[in-house]
């Protein structure tokens, strides 16, 4: 008879140290297969929150006192870019960091330019998946200083039936998930990366997305977060009507700040959670973590456990007839709950340009976002909408290699738009300029040109 419950945590522990995951990670892995196995399923109720009020939280405007401080801080500062994915929902096959983005450099080369510019030392969380392939990058750039590099790790998965380890010997490495960016505190400490940053006197650290280009080291947040001393400090922003499906930030009852993303909402509650006049702020996923404090936090918990989200899914995401498993995955911007005096800064929406789609990816490419002098990505001042809904047809558009084929002499002009929808087959050549509220539209299985100089406005069926 297979051990069910507790019993089974010994072949997980096992399954592990053959990996040469470190103590550490095993022990973490051990805290939440506990809770999996008692039934805790990571929820926060809106009974346990209050929603956060405007005047709760500071205003990014309001901190420009601290420019000079940030300056000053500037030699003891880390910035720590999350580098493990690897933009399969794009189509990639390799870490999305090294797609072009933005006037035929990548993600990776603005970021190492920003760096530069701003004499900070850059670091790289990559995944087992996307560590070659960015040594192999770096190698070909060569920049004048070799960003630091360290990985993350790995959880196993879980049988839903009966919490054993899940095994799949037709693809092993499906066996494993990624533990999600809360990962990255324990990564830090296994990987030495922490030591080695404080022994420099670094002590100030600024973690984003790889794909975030809006997110620079700001001198006027890092001198707030190192005058005030806060241990842990979040950048959240106004949610909109497309971020009622991402995390929204929240006080406990019992007076602390924190994070709940959309698995650990009740299914029945989901309608308040997307309320984005209730719950205002989410989480751009721009963390400052002093740390100092982190190093003491770990050392007192023998770790950093953050609450658990636990994802149902199919242990092959191809094969809807694999067995169910549990993926245990924390978010790093949980850890604000951790943190005695953590904060948040609510920063506009300029810092918050991610590119998780090809949607998304022509915004950025087009004229609507400037790439300044200095690297940083910011919105065209001329543009004029605060927010461009792009919507492209994702049969043509959906994977980079085709998207690239349907723009082959750039991105048209998008300064001037407020919305676009594709449907079907086109392709652009130079020069275009989209204005108003667009619809283009091809019913045709021949794929469909608009010749360049075209300007297009409200609806055209080619």
């Amino acid at each position: 008879m297979p051990q069910t419950g507790s019993g089974r945590l010994s072949e997980f522990i096992a399954k592990m140290a053959r990996e040469g995951l470190p103590p550490i990670v095993i022990d973490t892995f051990a805290f939440y297969y506990d809770k999996v196995i008692t039934g805790e399923t990571g929820m926060i109720r809106d009974a346990e929150i209050e929603a956060l009020k405007e005047a709760d939280i500071p205003r990014y405007e309001d901190l420009a006192p601290y420019e000079e401080a940030g300056r000053a801080a500037f030699p003891r500062s880390v910035r720590i870019i999350l580098n493990g994915g690897l933009g399969t929902s794009m189509g990639l096959t390799g870490p999305k960091s090294l797609i072009p983005v933005k006037n035929g450099r990548t993600f990776l080369e603005l970021l190492l330019r920003q760096s530069s510019r701003r004499d900070v030392t850059l670091a790289l969380m990559n995944s087992f998946s996307t560590h070659a392939a960015t040594l192999a990058a770096l190698d070909r750039i060569g920049p004048a200083r070799m960003p630091l590099c360290f990985l993350q790790h790995k959880f196993p998965k879980i049988l839903r039936d009966g919490f054993g380890p899940a095994a799949w010997p037709q693809n092993p490495e499906l066996e494993w998930n990624p533990p999600g960016h809360g990962d990255i505190y324990t990564a830090l400490e296994t990987s030495g990366m922490l030591d080695r940053l404080t022994d420099a006197g670094i002590i100030y650290a600024f973690i984003s997305n790889s794909d975030n280009l809006g997110a620079d080291m700001d001198e006027r947040l890092l001198g707030y977060f190192a005058e005030k001393s806060i241990p842990f400090m979040m950048e959240a922003a106004r949610r909109t009507p497309a971020d009622v499906k991402g995390g929204h930030l929240a006080r406990a009852r019992t007076g602390g700040l924190l994070l709940r993303e959309s698995a650990q909402c009740p299914e029945a509650e989901l309608d308040a959670f997307r309320d984005i006049e209730r719950y205002r702020y989410f989480n751009t996923n721009n963390l400052w973590v002093n740390l100092g404090f982190l190093k003491t936090l770990i050392a007192e918990n023998k770790g950093v456990r953050l609450p658990m989200i636990l994802n149902p899914k199919r242990l092959d995401p191809r094969d809807d007839e694999s067995p169910g498993v549990f993926q245990v995955e924390t978010a790093m911007g949980a850890a604000i709950s951790l943190f005695n005096g953590a904060a948040a800064v609510s920063v506009p929406r300029s810092r918050f340009f991610p590119v998780k789609k090809c949607d998304d990816l022509l915004v950025v490419r087009s004229d609507y976002v400037h790439l300044t002098d200095d690297d940083r990505m910011v919105p065209n001042p001329g543009r004029r909408s605060e927010e461009l809904k792009v919507s492209l047809d994702p049969r043509f558009y959906g994977k980079v290699d085709r998207f690239d084929a349907r723009f082959p002499e750039g991105a048209p002009s998008l300064a001037a738009c407020e919305s676009l929808t594709i449907q079907g087959d086109v392709r652009f050549e130079a020069g275009v300029t989209i204005r108003g509220r667009a619809v283009i539209t091809n019913t045709s299985p021949e794929q469909a040109v608009i010749r360049k100089e075209t300007v297009v406005e409200g609806s055209l069926t080619l």
